[in-house]
Protein backbone atom coordinates (compact mmCIF):
# COMPACT_ATOMS: atom_id res chain seq x y z
CA UNK A 1 0.00 0.00 0.00
CA UNK A 2 1.54 3.43 -0.85
CA UNK A 3 1.45 6.75 1.27
CA UNK A 4 -1.09 8.03 -0.35
CA UNK A 5 -3.42 4.89 -0.35
CA UNK A 6 -2.44 4.98 3.25
CA UNK A 7 -3.48 8.80 3.46
CA UNK A 8 -6.85 7.72 2.10
CA UNK A 9 -10.43 7.75 4.45
CA UNK A 10 -11.02 3.78 5.33
CA UNK A 11 -14.87 4.48 3.23
CA UNK A 12 -12.24 5.09 -0.48
CA UNK A 13 -10.09 2.01 0.05
CA UNK A 14 -13.17 -0.57 0.70
CA UNK A 15 -14.82 -3.23 -2.00
CA UNK A 16 -17.59 -4.23 -0.77
CA UNK A 17 -19.15 -7.59 -1.90
CA UNK A 18 -22.68 -8.27 -3.84
CA UNK A 19 -25.04 -6.90 -0.96
CA UNK A 20 -23.14 -4.16 0.08
CA UNK A 21 -21.46 -5.98 3.02
CA UNK A 22 -17.86 -6.45 4.26
CA UNK A 23 -16.61 -8.39 7.09
CA UNK A 24 -15.40 -6.50 9.87
CA UNK A 25 -13.13 -8.39 12.38
CA UNK A 26 -13.01 -6.80 15.74
CA UNK A 27 -10.30 -6.43 17.85
CA UNK A 28 -9.64 -5.83 21.38
CA UNK A 29 -7.52 -2.70 21.17
CA UNK A 30 -5.30 -3.18 24.45
CA UNK A 31 -4.98 -7.05 24.57
CA UNK A 32 -5.36 -8.04 20.75
CA UNK A 33 -7.77 -10.54 21.11
CA UNK A 34 -10.09 -11.16 18.64
CA UNK A 35 -13.55 -10.50 19.82
CA UNK A 36 -15.94 -11.42 16.91
CA UNK A 37 -16.24 -11.25 13.44
CA UNK A 38 -19.74 -8.92 11.89
CA UNK A 39 -20.17 -7.24 8.93
CA UNK A 40 -20.61 -3.65 7.91
CA UNK A 41 -21.98 -1.82 5.13
CA UNK A 42 -21.62 1.82 4.55
CA UNK A 43 -24.52 2.83 7.00
CA UNK A 44 -23.21 1.04 9.98
CA UNK A 45 -19.64 2.46 8.86
CA UNK A 46 -21.32 5.94 9.12
CA UNK A 47 -22.74 5.39 12.19
CA UNK A 48 -19.49 4.43 13.65
CA UNK A 49 -17.64 7.34 12.58
CA UNK A 50 -20.19 9.45 13.52
CA UNK A 51 -20.71 8.13 16.88
CA UNK A 52 -17.51 6.26 17.72
CA UNK A 53 -19.15 3.02 18.76
CA UNK A 54 -19.02 0.22 16.71
CA UNK A 55 -22.32 -0.23 14.68
CA UNK A 56 -22.77 -3.21 12.06
CA UNK A 57 -25.15 -4.86 9.80
CA UNK A 58 -27.01 -7.83 10.98
CA UNK A 59 -27.60 -10.11 8.29
CA UNK A 60 -29.94 -12.19 10.03
CA UNK A 61 -32.59 -9.11 10.90
CA UNK A 62 -31.07 -7.25 7.85
CA UNK A 63 -30.89 -4.16 9.96
CA UNK A 64 -28.15 -1.66 11.46
CA UNK A 65 -27.39 -3.08 14.21
CA UNK A 66 -25.74 -0.75 17.49
CA UNK A 67 -23.67 -3.08 19.21
CA UNK A 68 -24.52 -3.02 23.20
CA UNK A 69 -27.34 -1.18 22.34
CA UNK A 70 -29.50 -3.44 24.77
CA UNK A 71 -26.68 -5.00 26.68
CA UNK A 72 -24.56 -2.19 27.49
CA UNK A 73 -21.59 -4.27 26.31
CA UNK A 74 -20.69 -1.57 23.98
CA UNK A 75 -17.45 -1.06 21.76
CA UNK A 76 -15.68 2.02 21.69
CA UNK A 77 -13.65 2.42 18.00
CA UNK A 78 -10.27 3.53 19.19
CA UNK A 79 -9.40 2.62 14.94
CA UNK A 80 -10.72 1.30 11.98
CA UNK A 81 -8.16 -0.31 9.23
CA UNK A 82 -8.50 -1.89 5.75
CA UNK A 83 -6.66 -4.80 4.56
CA UNK A 84 -4.43 -5.09 1.99
CA UNK A 85 -7.12 -5.89 -0.92
CA UNK A 86 -10.01 -3.32 0.61
CA UNK A 87 -12.23 -6.15 1.23
CA UNK A 88 -12.21 -7.02 5.40
CA UNK A 89 -12.40 -3.89 7.94
CA UNK A 90 -10.31 -4.36 11.37
CA UNK A 91 -11.74 -2.53 14.36
CA UNK A 92 -9.84 -2.28 16.92
CA UNK A 93 -12.08 -1.31 19.89
CA UNK A 94 -12.48 -0.62 23.61
CA UNK A 95 -14.90 -2.87 25.08
CA UNK A 96 -17.42 -1.97 28.08
CA UNK A 97 -18.08 -5.48 28.50
CA UNK A 98 -18.53 -9.03 26.74
CA UNK A 99 -18.67 -8.96 22.98
CA UNK A 100 -20.07 -12.65 22.55
CA UNK A 101 -24.13 -12.87 23.06
CA UNK A 102 -23.41 -15.76 25.82
CA UNK A 103 -21.67 -13.70 27.89
CA UNK A 104 -18.37 -14.50 27.01
CA UNK A 105 -15.38 -11.83 26.21
CA UNK A 106 -15.22 -13.44 22.92
CA UNK A 107 -17.48 -15.05 20.54
CA UNK A 108 -14.14 -16.98 19.65
CA UNK A 109 -14.21 -18.77 23.27
CA UNK A 110 -13.80 -22.42 22.23
CA UNK A 111 -10.55 -24.03 22.41
CA UNK A 112 -7.49 -22.95 23.75
CA UNK A 113 -6.71 -19.52 25.75
CA UNK A 114 -3.75 -17.54 24.53
CA UNK A 115 -1.13 -16.98 27.43
CA UNK A 116 -1.12 -13.34 27.05
CA UNK A 117 -4.86 -13.44 27.25
CA UNK A 118 -4.52 -15.16 30.32
CA UNK A 119 -2.12 -12.98 31.52
CA UNK A 120 -3.58 -9.75 30.90
CA UNK A 121 -6.94 -11.39 32.38
CA UNK A 122 -4.87 -11.75 35.90
CA UNK A 123 -1.98 -8.44 36.50
CA UNK A 124 -0.74 -9.93 39.98
CA UNK A 125 0.20 -12.92 37.98
CA UNK A 126 1.90 -10.75 35.55
CA UNK A 127 4.45 -8.86 37.98
CA UNK A 128 5.16 -12.43 39.32
CA UNK A 129 5.66 -13.98 36.40
CA UNK A 130 8.37 -10.98 35.66
CA UNK A 131 9.66 -11.54 39.10
CA UNK A 132 10.34 -14.98 38.11
CA UNK A 133 11.83 -14.27 34.70
CA UNK A 134 14.26 -11.67 36.12
CA UNK A 135 15.69 -14.24 38.34
CA UNK A 136 16.16 -16.73 35.84
CA UNK A 137 18.08 -14.75 33.31
CA UNK A 138 19.95 -13.73 36.58
CA UNK A 139 20.68 -16.82 37.08
CA UNK A 140 21.41 -17.83 33.70
CA UNK A 141 23.48 -15.15 33.30
CA UNK A 142 25.94 -16.02 36.65
CA UNK A 143 25.71 -19.89 35.39
CA UNK A 144 24.74 -21.13 31.39
CA UNK A 145 25.54 -20.50 28.23
CA UNK A 146 24.97 -17.73 26.52
CA UNK A 147 22.01 -19.15 24.60
CA UNK A 148 20.30 -19.57 27.94
CA UNK A 149 20.62 -16.37 28.82
CA UNK A 150 19.05 -15.34 25.59
CA UNK A 151 16.57 -17.12 25.85
CA UNK A 152 15.71 -15.93 29.95
CA UNK A 153 16.22 -12.41 28.42
CA UNK A 154 13.55 -12.86 25.78
CA UNK A 155 11.09 -13.89 28.56
CA UNK A 156 12.06 -11.00 30.49
CA UNK A 157 11.16 -9.22 27.81
CA UNK A 158 7.55 -10.72 26.88
CA UNK A 159 6.29 -10.10 30.43
CA UNK A 160 7.58 -6.91 30.67
CA UNK A 161 5.69 -5.91 27.46
CA UNK A 162 2.46 -7.94 28.82
CA UNK A 163 3.03 -5.57 31.77
CA UNK A 164 3.10 -2.86 30.21
CA UNK A 165 0.48 -3.51 27.82
CA UNK A 166 -1.75 -4.12 31.10
CA UNK A 167 -0.94 -0.57 31.83
CA UNK A 168 -1.69 1.04 28.57
CA UNK A 169 1.90 2.01 28.34
CA UNK A 170 4.41 0.73 25.73
CA UNK A 171 8.21 0.23 25.98
CA UNK A 172 8.89 4.32 24.15
CA UNK A 173 7.10 5.37 27.65
CA UNK A 174 9.96 3.54 29.38
CA UNK A 175 12.19 4.66 26.84
CA UNK A 176 11.40 8.33 27.40
CA UNK A 177 12.34 8.04 31.11
CA UNK A 178 15.74 6.65 30.61
CA UNK A 179 16.19 9.92 27.28
CA UNK A 180 15.27 12.06 30.74
CA UNK A 181 17.74 10.51 33.01
CA UNK A 182 20.68 11.36 30.47
CA UNK A 183 20.17 15.14 30.76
Amino acid sequence: MSTRERDQPVEALLTYDERGLVPCVVQDWITGEVLMLAYMNELSLERTRATGELHLHSRSRDELWHKGATSGNTQTVRALRVDCDGDTLLALVEPAGPACHTGERSCFHRGERSYTVELLADPPRIGAKLMEEAEEVARAAREEPDVRVDEEAADVLYHLLVLLRSRDRALADAERVLDERRR
